[in-house]
């Protein structure tokens, strides 16, 4: 078999649904798996409210040892995970994150973090400085230099976090490169896992209340509130979508304020008197 039609079916994996829940994974079972045996190791599992093991330890860009409790604590966090030398996939989720960010009025290094940890353990600090030059030069915003960090680590350290956090993936050894899925999550300032994002491009909008709701609304304006309880995040698709209960018990609210505002003015009118009557 080529490596052209290995790589086709590498790509083809990781865009078609191999994202699946622990229960999803117990419906179909592995002799009814009609993937190569490779892929079928390569998931992404919804782990909501899992924690991030914060004392896992990897060498930043510069290539201090560092845990990743040093990111955590204040902020939300978005954490991809990907390698550096990837020739396909991996390159097009860094420019879907510099694409959803840019529209944001929210900056990285001022209201939420970013974390992005390469998931190939021979990767140095070298390749993540050089990544990092490529897309903080496309973000162009200067916060971003103390808030968007680029990690590599050992085997070890990779597999904690990965693992934590129900990302699955595989190597292989004749394309020497990775199957995996995509996508990015938002992880509370405490180290939980909050949302997924799937595929490539992430809407900003979602990102931007997925954030909000991460830090517990430390972050956005009244405006927001209101979305927040008109649209709710769906797990499933991993995206915000509207909430017919929100927009019913919004309206609701409207009218009581309305019939409140009418009920006062009435009042005052009665008491002070009609100005056409006294006139008259």
């Amino acid at each position: 078999m080529g490596h052209a039609f290995l790589r086709s079916i590498a790509v083809m994996a990781v865009l078609l649904p191999v994202v699946a829940s622990a229960d999803d994974r117990r419906l179909v079972p592995a002799s009814q798996d009609t993937r190569p045996p490779l892929l079928q190791q390569v998931s992404f599992e919804q782990k909501l409210g899992a924690q991030v093991p914060l004392d896992a330890r990897f060498r930043d860009e510069y290539g201090n040892t560092v845990a990743l409790s040093q990111y955590f604590g204040k902020k939300p966090v978005i954490l991809s995970l990907v390698y550096y030398q990837c020739p396909m996939l991996c390159t097009q989720v860094l420019n879907g994150m510099v694409s959803s960010f840019l529209p944001l009025s929210f900056e990285v290094g001022k209201e939420f973090d970013v974390v992005t940890i390469s998931i190939d353990p021979h990767e140095t600090p070298q390749m993540a400085a050089a990544k990092k030059d490529v897309y903080l030069g496309r973000y162009r915003r200067a916060p971003a230099y103390t808030g968007w960090h680029f990690l590599t680590g050992d085997d070890a350290s990779i597999h904690a976090v990965t693992d934590a956090v129900g990302f699955h993936y595989a190597y292989d050894p004749k394309l020497n490169q990775f199957a995996h899925a995509s996508g990015i999550m938002i992880v509370t300032p405490e180290g939980k896992v909050s949302q997924y994002y799937y595929g490539v491009e992430y809407s900003p909008r979602d990102l931007r209340l997925g954030l909000i709701e991460a830090s517990k609304n430390k972050i956005g304006t009244i405006v927001d509130q209101v979305l927040l309880y008109c649209y709710h995040y769906d797990p499933a698709k991993g995206k915000y979508g509207a909430w017919a209960m929100g927009f019913m018990r919004l309206g609701g609210v409207a009218t009581v304020l309305a019939l409140c505002g009418f009920m006062v003015m009435m009042w005052r009118r009665d008491l002070h008197g009609d100005p056409a009557r006294r006139a008259s």
